[in-house]
């Protein structure tokens, strides 16, 4: 499951018939960096996403990829890569420092 911020909505002339009602979303994934600095910038590459939420342009989401994307539609058969999830309220966030150092490299 990743991070992401919803840049807007696709409209498709033709959808196959699984696809019927379902709101497809642009989703720019958020990097580590720009989760950290709180600047509401993604940061990643764009792509889109089934979504049955209903998340405003602008809104941060998590969506999932792979075949675990198309696992709200089953039994059905749907032909998608990536679903959004979760509508996010609120994040706490701390990156990792350079001081922090695992229990091995502070021993040797």
């Amino acid at each position: 499951m990743r991070l992401g911020i919803v840049r807007g909505s696709v409209v498709l002339n033709q959808a196959i018939p699984a696809l019927t009602g379902v709101r497809l979303v642009i989703i720019e994934p958020v990097s580590a960096a720009n989760l950290a600095a709180a600047n509401g910038l993604g940061g990643g590459k764009p792509l889109i996403a089934a979504d049955r939420l209903g998340p405003a342009n602008g809104q941060m989401v998590s969506f999932v990829e792979g075949r675990t994307a198309a696992s709200p539609f089953y039994p059905q058969d749907v032909p998608i890569d990536a679903y959004c999830a979760a509508i996010v309220q609120n994040i706490e966030f701390q990156p990792p420092t350079n001081e922090i150092q695992s229990a091995s490299e502070v021993h040797s």
